[in-house]
Order: C-alpha cells, then structure tokens, then sequence
C-alpha cells in the first residue's frame, strides 16, 4: 500500500517530537552515549538538521507572501499585513539563527573528531560501570563490554 503523503503540520509535529526523544536519549542516566563517537554522530546529525531549517523557513516565508497577494486574509485585531510582515521577518531571523547554531554545531563536530576512549580498567571509570577498552570517535563504535 502506498503511504500517504504527509503534511508540512503532520512533518514539523514529527520533527519536535523526535527533539523531544532526542532530549530522553541524551540524558546522562539514559546510558545512551557512551563514548565520544556517540556524541560526534549526535551532533553531525543535528548540524544536518539545522542545515536544512533555513530552507523551510524561507518557503514558509515565501507561502505567506503569496497568501498575502490573495487578499483573503483576516486579523483579530490589527492588520493581517502588519502580522504577515511581522512573521515573515521572525521567519528570516530564524534562518539566520539556524545559520548560526550551524556554525556552532560546525565547531563542536570538528572539536570532537579527533576524540577516542581509552580507559584504563583501574580507573574511575571501571568503578563508575562505563567500559574499559579502546574505541576512536570518528569510526563507529560499537558498543563495547567488558566481556569482549
């Protein structure tokens, strides 16, 4: 069975949702990240995410200019003009935002590049119930036990 398009709502609903899951995932008692190669896939695909904002948020921007021309818009107070500036203007501002957590997110990822784990089985870290064998960031790492 084909699956039904979805919707620009259905899609930005889904998108928050999953940051919301993202938030769960990334909480320290969670145990899900373990080793920095965790942390340099997370925030590679975060750069990719906020890549991609700046293109939504000027077609949203675009669509409400064009719905402006229609003429058909109303306003529960104010003018329906004055609101499509003011939102196409937040929507601008958002690209340039995300253009810059990009950047950022750019620094961080390239900060954690170089990274591996190498702990010592009498550190800390033995004690603390994290693993003690060699793994490098930026190939995948697999989750490694002390059994292996």
């Amino acid at each position: 069975m084909p699956r039904k398009p979805r919707t620009a709502v259905e899609l930005s609903d889904a998108a928050a949702e999953a940051v919301r899951d993202l938030i769960h995932a990334t909480q320290s008692a969670k145990g899900e990240l373990v080793y920095p190669g965790d942390a340099y896939k997370t925030v590679a695909s975060l750069k990719l995410l906020t890549q991609r904002l700046p293109q939504s948020f000027d077609q949203l921007s675009g669509f409400l200019g064009r719905l402006a021309q229609t003429g058909a818009v109303t306003a529960d107070y104010g003018t329906p003009d004055g609101h499509l500036v003011d939102a196409r203007s937040a929507l601008a501002s958002a690209a340039i935002t995300a253009q810059t957590l990009t950047e950022h997110l750019d620094r961080a990822h390239s900060a954690l590049a170089p990274l591996g784990y190498d702990i010592d089985p009498s550190s800390n870290a033995a004690a603390a119930g994290l693993p003690t064998k060699v793994a490098h960031c930026s190939a995948p790492c697999p989750a490694l036990t002390e059994s292996e």
